[in-house]
């Protein structure tokens, strides 16, 4: 969080020490300059301690907290284009903040060895996918820290996050029975939740317009000369180059260029340029230059799988597991209250209460 009282504090004690040398003696000023005074070290909380919102066994929550968590909440909703919550909403938000950091400092201590490990597993999973959508390190440095938060905090929080979960998994999820008649009958209900559209499997090879560091366009000089690549690569592709080889080559798109540029997409998952050409084309046919406002496509079709029923095998484990969510759901507000209840859980301030 930005700390603004910090320049008004340097400030004040630079015009102290300005007014103590001028009220001096005259004759030190004839005197050898003396050495440097040692700049004070003062924290933040000790100048301005916050106020301890609530406690429970083993650990408070305080105010700095929350207006951190507020402060990451109205930063990360500016991020997405969203308009901040109406200041009549915000004590109403900050309950349920505070509600947050006081269920995860109790979940936290009840967290077990294997919750730590496939909560961090689940954790670097979800980062590795959020990091490969950002195209570059530094894109994902830039939106943490529109969120006001170092990339290390971040981490941190969400693998902290992810490991609570695992202990709600494990006391209210994973003991809750569901049957495979439940199960069957789930499926036999629901016919429509498991049509599969129709997909194509396609590879591309992008030559991007924007530069992958700073998101900005690229000089016209240096986009055609992007065009022109991707030109000279179509040309190769359809003489009978292995594509796949190209795409792991010359590719720009981190997030398929390791396997040779592959993506099975249904429609409406990619950019309408893209979608479009790669559903024109036959299996093993080769697409013109497309552009999108990623850049340039070379795309490859490897196959068409047209819409149809998924078999019940390929999805009764997430069946099961949904079922067993619905219902996780429903105890959790219950469960949560008692392992509060159980920690000594006190709101120390009345607007919170």
């Amino acid at each position: 969080m930005k700390h603004f009282l910090l320049p008004v504090l340097a400030a004040t004690l630079c015009a102290t020490g300005a007014s103590r040398l001028s009220a001096a003696d005259p004759k030190d000023a004839k005197s050898p300059a003396a050495p440097p005074l040692p700049k004070p070290v003062v924290s933040e909380d000790a100048l301005f301690p916050p106020t301890v919102l609530a406690r429970g066994r083993g650990f408070e929550v305080n105010s700095r907290q929350l207006d951190e968590a507020f402060l990451h909440f109205r930063t990360a909703a500016a991020s997405r284009g969203q308009q901040p919550p109406p200041e009549e909403k915000r004590l109403e938000l900050e309950k349920k903040m505070l509600d947050r950091l006081i269920v995860v400092e109790v979940l936290k201590r009840q967290a077990t060895e294997a919750d730590k490990a496939k909560g961090k597993q689940a954790a670097d999973k979800m980062l590795d996918e959020i990091r490969r959508q950002t195209v570059t390190p530094e894109g994902f440095r830039r939106q943490v820290e529109a969120m006001g938060m170092t990339p290390e905090a971040f981490t941190a929080q969400f693998t902290e996050r992810a490991i609570v979960e695992e202990v709600v998994n494990r006391e209210v999820r994973d003991t809750i029975p569901v049957t495979p008649q439940q199960v069957q009958k789930f499926y036999d209900d629901n016919p429509k939740r498991f049509e599969q559209p129709e997909t194509v499997r396609a590879a591309h090879i992008l030559l991007a317009t924007r530069d992958l560091t700073t998101n900005q366009d690229l000089s016209p000089d240096k986009q055609k000369a992007q065009r022109d690549l991707a030109e000279a690569l179509l040309k190769r592709a359809r003489t009978g180059e292995d594509f796949g080889k190209l795409a792991k080559e010359f590719s720009q798109d981190p997030g398929s260029k390791d396997r040779g540029g592959e993506y099975l997409f249904a429609r409406g998952s990619m950019a309408m340029e893209f979608e479009n050409a790669a559903f024109a084309l036959r299996p093993n046919q080769i697409s013109d230059v497309v552009t999108t406002k990623f850049g340039y496509h070379v795309i490859k079709v490897i196959e068409r799988n047209p819409p149809k029923k998924v078999e019940f095998d390929k999805v009764k484990d997430r069946i099961r597991e949904s079922l067993q969510q619905e219902e996780a759901d429903k105890r959790l507000p219950a469960f949560l209250e008692k392992v509060k209840k159980d920690a000594g859980v006190e709101i120390l301030v009345d607007k919170y209460k």
